[in-house]
């Protein structure tokens, strides 16, 4: 594919990166360059278990003042985030460190930007009632990813969730939001059971191939989601196999996810996580789950659509190629790669025993509203209600 003349294209700030294995023995060091009461943020027990949390706590109490340590259970919440926020001014936290998977790094990200904020969170959450701009001060924050899916470590969005028939799912937003450290060390991963593997990594796929074919991506943002996609399709399937305990393994499936979350933040998402921010606002269901379950039939109905529309041949041609990608055969038509590209997504679908969407209560009787209330903007193709609701239903 010959690349296009250049347009107009802008690009938000990446993290300082420390990659490889043992990187996250250099975190007591990479704290005390921004301040000197940090609060730690964690969530699985596992972490725990390991040791290497209270590894870091004694680590941290030797070189600085003293720290705070908050245990996250689930997504973040408007609430969640308030007492976190009120717990760290009383103890004067001046640094934010989030050791955990997408939801840890969005709660340590949305403390880290509210510390310095008088207002509660949700004044901050685009879409919600008197919606204030956030300022961009915040308090320096590491992140250290112990799941490769949502690239949070990358991002400059938290995402905060109130599920309920009046729930919500949407972001905390700011350029200065991306983490000021990441620290990404495979050997914090090999501890993932399975299914946290499958769901993690197929919302990093599912991201790397939406900035993909995204109509705001770039030759910047081609770069990254390619070589993320690469990395990732040669190993996912042996992280969720025998490979869980493999570094290397590991390893090239947290690139894939990094990556994944620089795309995004530079080009945008498409339907999937659209149905995730709907779906995930009124269900208590996994992100991870809603992409891994949904990427499929959804890319079906893109390449569909794109083909009815008689004008969508660039975005075609860029599910070809994963669809080449993916079979190992260049030798492929664009018609019969796209193609591939479905059949292997269902066959990973099938494979890796990906939960329906019924499984979690979503029914019928649901699918009218949530295609109703989905939007993306950065989808390739305009999908309109029937689509919409076809995708759903396929899942049920």
């Amino acid at each position: 594919m010959l690349p296009e003349l250049l347009t107009s294209f802008s690009l938000h700030k990446l993290p300082a990166l420390h990659f490889g294995a043992g990187s996250f023995s250099l975190l007591p060091e990479l704290a005390c360059r921004f301040g000197n009461r940090p609060m730690v943020v964690t969530g699985s027990r596992s972490f725990e278990a390991s040791g290497r949390l209270s590894w870091l706590l004694h680590s941290l109490g030797r070189v600085s003042a003293g720290y705070l340590h908050r245990r996250v259970e689930g997504e973040p919440s408007p609430e969640m985030i308030d007492e976190a926020v009120a717990a760290g001014r009383r103890a004067g936290c001046d640094t934010v460190i989030a050791v955990g998977g997408g939801s840890v790094i969005d709660a340590g990200k949305a403390v880290s930007a509210m510390l310095l904020q008088e207002h509660p969170v949700e004044r901050y959450i685009e879409g919600r009632d008197d919606f204030l701009e956030h300022d961009g001060r915040k308090v320096p924050f590491i992140a250290v990813p112990t799941t490769s899916g949502t690239g949070s470590e990358a991002t400059n969005n938290s995402v905060i969730s109130r599920v309920g028939s009046d729930g919500f799912k949407r972001s905390l937003r700011h350029p200065a939001f991306v983490p000021d450290v990441a620290v990404i060390d495979p050997e914090l991963l090999c501890t993932a059971p399975r299914a946290l593997t499958v769901a993690s990594g197929m919302d990093a796929f599912t991201q790397l191939i939406e900035a993909w074919v995204s109509p705001f991506a770039s030759p910047f943002t081609d770069l990254l989601a390619f070589s993320g996609m690469e990395y990732f399709i040669r190993s996912f399937l042996r992280a969720c196999r025998d490979g869980a305990d493999d570094h290397a393994v590991r390893g090239d499936v947290a690139y894939a996810a990094f990556l994944s979350g620089v795309a995004l933040c530079n080009a945008g998402l498409g339907i999937v996580h659209g149905f995730a921010s709907s779906i995930g606002g009124a269900f208590d269901i996994p992100h991870g789950v809603i992409c891994a379950t949904l990427l499929a039939d959804a890319t079906k109905e893109n390449i569909l659509q794109l083909r009815l529309s008689g004008s969508g041949q660039r975005a075609l041609s860029k599910y070809a190629a994963v669809g080449r990608l993916l079979s190992q055969r260049p030798e492929l038509s664009d018609v019969c790669a796209c193609d591939m590209l479905v059949e292997t997504l269902a066959y990973w679908q099938h494979e890796l025993e990906v939960p329906r969407l019924g499984n979690y209560g979503i029914g019928m009787e649901h699918i009218t509203h949530l295609a109703a209330v989905t939007r993306s903007k950065s989808n390739p193709v305009e999908l309109d209600p029937d689509s919409l609701r076809k995708i759903l239903f396929a899942r049920l």
